[in-house]
């Protein structure tokens, strides 16, 4: 009996030994000496949409919500804790939006008729968040009612009412007129307010009061979110497309994104409701608005920023065919066609140009060299197509050289994605969008989708992907390290059919932790952290290290696409003199892999930088926010093949230095 036993512990060794042994003979054959394609500078880029608070509350670094009372409810944002009201009729010694001149449509009028102590307090998106020792700038505009306001106090307010920081003004005239002042906080607060104060009684209005880090990205005053940036920044990005996203479509026509109200003196663009605001019934935020405070120029000034061309996506006159679907006719679409040619003069045009001027005018008479633009975000059917070519006649009339990106619809298979396909290659469109969101089996299924797309067909722009751990629109998504790698497998699949692929974007790209409507997202944050979740670092890894020439590495002659659960794609920079190859592990156990490498004659240094984490339900947190980050280690180079383990659950990036 014990024999036999022993019998059958040294037969399931045999197997699981032949097992491994099977394993580490996958032998990947890799040509350093000739290139299939150069990698497009815009290979990896960035989606940005208003969802999630991604814009106000988020990367536009102000602190006050409402800031020019021109919400739907011109008080959303304000507490007024010693006032009881029903109504907004005014009171004695509260505080009443009144209607006025065209070019400043609600302010707020305060009304001291006692000592007993009116305030006003400022709730900030989520609260709002403060660093211990950190500035803040404080603007607003006020008139005076007959002197009667001898000062105005404000302070910075914890959630017990403790004050965390003060200033004050002197309303020095019954004119309107700018103020500012600065504020130290002396504690660090997440959920901190504004509270305003008045000393005297009478009448004194108030209005675009505004609170603004100094520390900025760049230090530009009332400026951008620093953190964030930065995270975009280490993104290395090829594009920045914006503003959006089903944003740009509008739920009507009406609330559509309308560049041309995002630029110019801050107090004329006119505050907007969000189209987010109640799409969905799981995370429904009445107060979200968009300010416009960044606008198509910030847009265009952080695109050049980080490094990135940008990308501006425009209306073509259909609101969103998810809700009301309303069409521009035809014969309507001269102003939205002209908001595309003006939109180019703004970027491009000459100082002495209308839009040009109006750029220099915003601090930037340099042209902004914009190469890119879009024609609708994801709209499908016959009724796109007839708009399109509409578009398209006319842009390429004025600016033949600017390359116009057309869309597929929402999905990356079906009726609608086949009808727009086949419309787009007839009319030889230069540039096509497609959107995918779904399982991460689907992208781990996917990774070859490209590999018999036509080459002399239109080029691909992989716009929105994210995989989806529960389903499409589904609050409970996670961003788990399954569908980062999943991800992971998919890009190379993009990479390795870089002749048809020349961007790709992730989407969304940012949530705030208390305000969001849509997950996955890649960025998260609160009112005073960020971090990226693994699909970031994902993303990261491929855009820092996208090469600029193709080369092939294949299984037996077939590219790797899945076969014993790996994927991988290589690529060569030219300029730092390295071969840069990307391998995916999906497999719950890890594989050793041989990399025949011709062509090429390698030094005796490389590199490893390696994303991995042994559960697929892992993911980074606020609490655990570096849990899966790239871990970068040295790699002697061997003679003869590059033998290499890659661990469970794993994305390796291997870099080899060559000598000629």
């Amino acid at each position: 009996m014990k024999n036999n036993i022993l019998t059958r512990i040294t037969t399931c060794s045999l197997i699981i030994s032949s097992f491994y042994l099977n394993a580490q003979k996958t032998i990947l054959e890799l040509d350093a000496s000739r290139t299939i394609t150069k990698i497009q500078p815009t290979m990896f880029g960035l989606f940005f949409e208003d969802i999630n608070f991604a814009a106000d509350g988020g990367l536009y670094a102000e602190l006050i919500k409402n800031r020019s009372f021109e919400f739907d409810k011109p008080l959303m944002g304000w507490q007024e804790p010693n006032t009881k009201r029903s109504s907004l009729n005014k009171e004695s010694g509260s505080a009443a939006p009144v209607k006025v001149q065209a070019d400043n449509t609600v302010f707020c009028r305060v009304e001291i008729n006692n000592a007993q102590g009116y305030a006003l307090i400022n709730e900030g998106f989520r609260g709002m968040g403060v660093k211990k020792d950190a500035k803040y700038n404080l603007s607003l505009k006020a008139a005076n009612h007959n002197s009667a306001i001898k000062k105005i106090i404000f302070q910075l307010i914890d959630k017990e009412q403790k004050v965390i920081g003060e200033t004050s003004i002197v309303p020095k005239s019954d004119q309107w007129t700018h103020y500012t002042a600065v504020i130290t906080a002396t504690q660090t607060q997440g959920k901190a307010k504004l509270k305003i104060t008045f000393q005297g009684t009478g009448t004194i209005d108030l209005d675009m009061i505004s609170l603004f880090p100094q520390d900025t990205w760049k230090n530009r005053k009332n400026g951008l979110r620093k953190d964030l940036v930065q995270l975009l920044y280490d993104m290395k990005p090829g594009f920045l497309r914006f503003p959006g996203g089903c944003i740009v479509e509008g739920r009507t026509l009406s609330d559509r994104y309308q560049w041309k109200k995002s630029v110019g003196n801050l107090e004329q663009r006119k505050t907007m409701i969000n189209r987010w605001n109640v799409e969905f019934n799981h995370k429904q935020t009445p107060d979200y608005f968009q300010s416009f405070g960044l606008g198509f120029f910030e847009y265009f000034q952080l695109s050049e920023d980080i490094g990135a061309e940008p990308l501006p996506i425009l209306s073509c006159g259909m609101a969103c065919q998810y809700n009301t679907g309303e069409l521009a006719s035809i014969n309507e679409l001269d102003p939205y066609v002209q908001d595309a040619l003006d939109l180019i003069e703004f970027a491009n045009g000459a100082l002495t140009t209308t839009w040009g001027k109006i750029r220099s005018e915003a601090g930037h008479p340099e042209p902004f060299n914009l190469k890119y633009i879009g024609v609708g975000n994801e709209q499908w059917g016959p009724d796109y197509i007839e708009r399109y070519k509409v578009f398209e006649k006319a842009i390429k009339a004025k600016y033949p050289n600017i390359i116009i990106v057309s869309g597929s619809g929402p999905s990356p298979d079906g009726e609608h994605f086949d009808f727009a396909m086949q419309e787009l290659k007839k009319l030889n469109a230069e540039l096509v969008d497609e959107h995918y969101y779904k399982s991460p089996q689907w992208f781990r299924e996917n990774a070859g989708r490209y590999d018999n797309y036509d080459r002399k067909g239109p080029k691909i722009f992989a716009g929105e992907y994210a995989a989806q751990s529960v389903s499409g629109a589904n609050p409970n998504n996670r961003n788990n390290w399954e569908c980062a790698f999943s991800e992971a497998a998919f890009i190379t699949g993009l990479e390795r059919n870089a002749e048809v692929v020349h961007l790709t974007s992730y989407a969304p790209l940012m949530a705030h932790e208390d305000a969001w409507q849509w997950t996955p997202d890649m960025i998260w944050f609160n009112n005073l952290e960020s971090y990226g979740s693994a699909n970031y670092y994902v993303q990261q890894l491929f855009s820092t290290n996208k090469g600029t020439d193709l080369l092939s590495i294949t299984k037996e002659g077939k590219p790797l696409t899945g076969q014993n659960s790996l994927y991988a794609s290589a690529v060569k920079n030219v300029h730092k003199k390295e071969v840069i190859i990307k391998l995916v592990n999906t497999a719950p156990a890890a594989q050793e892999i041989n990399i025949d490498l011709k062509g090429a004659k390698l030094g005796s240094k490389g590199s490893i930088v390696r994303l991995a984490s042994p559960g697929r339900e892992d993911e980074n947190t606020f609490s655990d926010p570096k849990k899966i980050t790239p871990k970068q280690s040295e790699y002697t180079i061997t003679k003869g093949n590059q033998q290499l383990n890659l661990p469970a659950y794993s994305l390796t990036v291997l870099k080899l230095k060559i000598v000629r």
